[in-house]
């Protein structure tokens, strides 16, 4: 077992993504401000950040530039947030809290939280060609960055598996559902995350297919994660609702496999995850430690 110290590492990487997307919002919009009020609100209001310090540590991995990685690493962040604030409007999972605080639309309104999403949405895409068009990086990474991150959030990713999941909703689906379900609306942004770090990094095409297959099985480990949390989580250190999933009429990996399969399977992700490293050298040890704390985390 290695000696890295995740915590640090992860302070450390938050604060400088922190600053980063603070930084994208910074100027003032006279004439959008309540959109912009509404954008910042959601985008910064916490979290892991799991999926941007996963890309910087893909790029570390494979001897990358993290100054580089950055913008794809907000993109990505400015994704996911956008996924959080449509999730939780009343069309979808009706939710009222997110990290810890109201969600968008009980601060904003279903409107403005809706356009909120779409801003962060589209401000992904713009920072990604912003950055080859000054030079940051070559067009052909931007365009595979690019396809990258739409393919996962689109109609056959996130979005795909967001529009399964409602159609599931009160029904009662096989552990094979809902495996897909989770590796659309979980896996496959946290997989692009990996792989784009790799991509902006330089990465030869077997080293972004390691790192595709890592993340696709930490993707799902983590939502395997998560539907333990919703069981036996505690609800002030999660900073959202416990329970949810069975109120909202949600099938889970807890449904299928039990509280006990549900964790085995998270191992068994894990080893897969680490597997898909093991031809990567010391600069990989962020993304093994990164593994083992998605299965093991308390939030």
């Amino acid at each position: 077992m290695s000696d890295f110290d995740l915590k640090t590492y992860l302070t450390d990487r938050q604060g400088r993504v922190e600053a980063a997307l603070d930084a994208l919002l910074a100027e003032p919009e006279p004439i959008f401000t309540t959109l912009r009020d509404s954008m910042r609100y959601s985008l910064l209001a916490g979290g892991k950040r799991v999926r941007p310090i996963l890309c910087l540590a893909a790029a570390e991995a494979c001897g990358g530039d993290e100054a580089r990685a950055m913008p794809a690493a907000c993109a990505l962040e400015l994704m996911h947030s956008y996924t959080l604030i449509h999730d939780d409007l009343p069309c979808m999972d009706d939710d009222d809290l997110r990290r810890g605080k109201p969600t968008n639309h009980t601060v904003y309104g279903e409107a403005q939280a809706l356009l909120a999403g779409n801003g962060l949405f589209t401000l992904a895409f713009e920072i990604v060609a912003k950055q080859a068009i000054d030079g940051g990086i070559s067009t052909e990474a931007a365009a595979r960055v690019t396809h990258r991150m739409a393919t996962a959030i689109g109609w056959r990713g996130v979005i795909g598996g967001q529009s399964i999941d409602i159609e599931a909703t009160g029904q009662t689906i096989d552990r094979r559902r809902v495996e897909t379900i989770c590796t659309h609306k979980t896996a496959v942004l946290i997989a692009a995350s990996v792989a784009c770090g790799a991509i902006v990094a330089g990465a030869p095409d077997e080293r972004v297919e390691a790192l595709d297959r890592y993340g696709r099985s930490i993707g799902l480990a983590f939502q395997v994660a998560d539907d333990v949390l919703n069981v036996e989580g505690d609800a002030a250190a999660l900073g959202k609702g416990t329970g949810t999933d069975e109120a909202a009429g949600k099938t889970t990996f807890v449904d299928v496999l039990g509280l006990p399969g549900a964790r085995d399977y998270a191992k068994y992700l894990l080893t897969d995850a680490l597997a898909a490293l093991a031809d990567f050298d010391g600069k990989a040890e962020p993304l093994r430690a990164l593994a083992r704390y998605i299965v093991t985390r308390d939030r």
